[in-house]
């Protein structure tokens, strides 16, 4: 379904990059799919497509169409993996204007992904008088920025239905059997849904993390995990034809190579979540052991108009990935002029999407000139199948790439400091000792 091209990597890369890998991918392979390497605890999206919980997925469905029939607003209130994916494939299938679109589904805003007081107040001059649900989705539930939203949109909940009212128009996504959350959910009687203990929040978009806003939005979700079962059947037959071998092998070449920076780059603004969802599915993964490449996404062409002379010309860093989708959801031709102002009679009867794939071939070549290795992933459409299989690439990719660098890539040790640190300066209980140390070191 994907086709990955490598051509553009030709003199920046041993042509024996993959073979030279290949036992090393096998082994890899082999771990993801034995759950035996370092993080096998958290690897089960590797088979999720296929052995996810039917009667759950069931039950999404249900609660998706009784939240389209009962609100006009849904928040979903997480962090991380916890509402970049829905996020992503929101956009990307619906589109980023989707809350001002006319439609049957309800608007769909997240919150308790950061701390801004205006954001939050925004939010809920958003919301207004208008019926709405709440999801809100955390593993264990103290982590702070989507507790806070919690607590703050549950008290709007129950002031204006009452706490009755308010019970049925929350659904709690967590821990199976333990956490703050879930004892929370169980003692209020909250819809509860699953976040697998196998499947670490990174790589959560296809369970009931993300499913539920996706199915709220009106996306076929069947369509999706058909999509990814096909990704993973595909890529489960390991190999040098494997596009997620290949994928991985080129991105530790060339890592190997001097490489620190790879730019994530599509030429549809509705990719821009995506792109944030892979920025964190590969930095939490592969970030650590002052190991991997820095990923970062752009947003072409608007971004050739600004980050376009340093991809050109600056530091020979980078590599550059670009995603692209075959076919557009409809066709625009370009009019003709007769007085020809702009001097773009040429493309008279042309399509733009005719002008945007030209702009695409003439923007590799520039950049592979200038320094900067291109690898290209094309899939069919911007439809449920083509993402399904987009995410489950991408995930079965840097599994392997995690492993190929050497580390874990399903742990994320680093992102505890911070909380750690915040938790002190908050005067949260137990951190005493630790604020103190802190609040003397700011001082100084």
């Amino acid at each position: 379904m994907l086709k990955l091209n490598l051509s553009k990597l030709n003199g920046f890369i041993p042509q024996d990059y993959l073979p030279a890998r290949q036992e090393a991918l096998a082994k890899a392979a082999a771990m993801l799919a034995d759950h035996s390497g370092p993080g096998g605890d958290f690897t089960g999206w590797v088979a999720l497509p296929r052995d996810y919980d039917k009667e759950e997925f069931a039950r999404i469905q249900a609660a998706a169409k009784k939240i389209r029939k009962q609100s006009q607003v849904l928040l979903v209130i997480g962090i991380g993996g916890s509402y970049l994916g829905a996020r992503a494939v929101i956009d990307l299938l619906c589109s980023p204007n989707y809350n001002l679109k006319k439609k049957d589904t309800p608007d769909i805003y997240f919150a308790g992904n950061g701390l801004s007081t205006d954001s939050l107040l925004e939010l809920m001059e958003l919301v207004g008088d208008r019926d709405f649900s709440v999801n809100i989705i955390s593993k264990s539930g103290p982590t702070t920025e989507p507790a806070v939203a919690f607590r703050i949109f549950k008290n709007m909940l129950e002031e204006r239905y009452g706490k009755e009212g308010a019970r049925e128009r929350i659904y709690a996504t967590t821990d199976k059997a333990r956490g703050a959350l879930k004892g929370l959910a169980d003692a209020e009687g909250y819809e509860e849904f699953v976040v697998p203990d196998d499947v670490g929040g990174r790589y959560s978009v296809l369970t009931a993390v993300g499913l539920l806003p996706i199915a709220v939005a009106g996306v076929d979700i069947q369509a999706l995990m058909g999509g990814a079962r096909q990704a993973m059947d595909e890529l489960a037959q390991g190999g040098p034809d494997n596009p997620a071998w290949q994928y991985a092998a080129a991105r530790h070449a060339l890592y190997e190579s001097g490489k620190r920076v790879e730019i994530l780059a599509c030429y549809e603004p509705a990719f821009r979540f995506f792109g944030e969802w892979w920025k964190q599915l590969y930095g939490e993964s592969e970030g650590k052991q002052g190991k991997g490449l820095f990923p970062a996404s752009v947003e072409f062409t608007a971004d050739l108009h600004s980050m376009g002379q340093y991809i050109q010309q600056g530091e020979r860093l980078m590599l550059e990935t670009v995603v692209r989708f075959d076919k557009a959801h409809c066709a625009i031709s370009i009019p003709d002029d007769p007085e020809n102002v702009d001097g773009l009679n040429f493309l008279s009867g042309r399509s733009l999407a005719f002008v945007a794939e030209q702009a695409l071939r003439g923007v590799t070549l520039a950049h592979v000139d200038g320094g900067v290795p291109n690898i290209l992933l094309s899939a069919p459409a911007r439809d449920e199948k083509s993402l399904g299989a987009l995410i489950y690439f991408f995930e079965f990719a840097c599994g392997l790439s995690g492993y190929l660098l050497g580390v874990n890539p399903f742990d994320q040790p680093g992102v505890e400091a911070y909380k750690n640190n915040m938790y002190a300066l908050l005067g949260k209980p137990g951190y005493e000792e630790q604020k103190a140390v802190l609040e003397k070191r700011l001082e100084s």
